[in-house]
């Protein structure tokens, strides 16, 4: 699959971020154009960008968007005014998705490359805005382009962990969608397939938001995969009749230590693929890594609205007067986890080295 095919959820093009609107999907491809950073704030919140990957590209956008309404403001910003101003949309954009680790990672790339920038415009009696605003948005193209070069090692080291003939199971959307393009845990399944493997892939439909059925089916339809959708509750039961030979997952936190936060239901699949020991991987670019965070226990779980498990498609399935609760993410302790597959290899127990070493931290 060359540059030029591979689905990207996020394009850079006439001076502003177009977002593939996932809320649409499967029905319409609806392309969201973001003029600034409150856009791109409300598209990660409102989840028509998504995943841990894309959610920090899509970020790194709204800083370059950013610089860029500052910079075209009347009258014109100092440095200091200007600096101050950066800071503020960061702040917006870091209050988004708790979760995702790569949001704040990305977040510091952008802010790095601003105090370098400005550093070089700072003493000047008319300093040169545009300047850091090109620096920024040369920044963000180019975590992009990085995060779909990492998914494609990603996928390469993790194909060569599966079997010539393999059914896969996924949950919740690690593919193109969630990244900057190829994807994580479905840049596993691209890359096996290229490799000359046969791949199945059984996708959980991950409830509430359906993103396994909306958009991991989506995806691996459009590219001519054999995938099929099954409810979340029958992912042990296949298990247990022999129908499942890995299960592969993404990530949006790695502690130091192994744990993963991903997308809530992650861990009951961690447990039934333990009782039937087969293989579980999480697949993630290091930048997923979150090696100040001992363990998952000090992971910050995002709750969105329950109000989110009342409906589907604006039509209410619960009865009147019922509560919710939606955890959006649980943590899979590490030793349940076969191995986490990175950009830069495959790390395996014990997680504290491995995941150092692979890191160079």
């Amino acid at each position: 699959m060359s540059p030029e095919e591979i689905l990207k959820p996020l394009r850079w093009h006439d001076g502003a971020l177009h977002l593939l609107d996932q809320l649409q999907l499967p029905a319409v491809e609806v392309w969201l154009r973001c003029e600034d950073e409150t856009d791109v704030a409300q598209a990660i919140r409102d989840m028509v960008v998504r995943g841990a990957p894309a959610i920090g590209c899509a970020a790194a956008y709204g800083v370059a968007l950013a610089a860029r309404r500052l910079a075209e403001a009347s009258p014109a910003p100092g440095v200091a005014a200007f600096s101050a101003g950066l800071e503020r949309a960061i702040d917006l954009l870091g209050q988004t998705r708790p979760t995702a680790v790569n949001l704040f990672w990305a977040l510091a790339q952008m802010r790095e490359a601003a105090r370098a920038a400005l550093a070089a415009t700072a003493d000047a009696s008319d300093p040169d805005l545009a300047a850091v605003v090109s620096t920024l948005e040369a920044r963000a193209i180019a975590i992009q382009a990085d995060d779909i070069e990492m998914c494609r090692r990603i996928g390469r080291h993790g194909a060569a962990l599966l079997p010539d003939d393999v059914a896969v199971l996924t949950h919740c959307n690690a593919g193109a969608l969630a990244t900057g393009g190829y994807g994580t845990a479905l840049g596993v399944v691209r890359a096996a397939r290229e490799a000359g493997k046969t791949v199945r892939v059984l996708a959980d439909e991950t409830r509430p938001f359906l993103q396994g059925a909306r958009l991991t089916a989506w995806e691996l339809v459009r590219d001519g995969f054999d995938v099929t959708l099954i409810p979340d509750g029958a992912a042990a039961f296949l298990m247990s009749r022999g129908e499942v030979g890995c299960v592969v997952v993404g990530a949006d936190r790695i502690a130091a230590n192994g744990d993963v936060a991903n997308k809530i239901g992650t861990y009951a699949l961690a447990l039934a693929a333990a009782r039937h020991a087969i293989p579980f991987y999480v697949a993630a670019p290091t930048s997923t890594l979150d090696l100040e965070t001992a363990s998952g226990d000090g992971i910050p779980i995002e709750e969105r609205s329950g109000t989110e498990l009342l409906s589907i498609g604006g039509t209410r399935i619960a009865a009147a007067g019922a509560s919710a609760r939606y955890p959006a993410f649980d943590i899979t302790p590490a030793d349940l986890i076969t191995a986490i597959i990175t950009d830069q290899g495959v790390a395996t127990a014990p997680y504290l080295e491995s995941l150092r070493r692979l890191s160079g931290r």
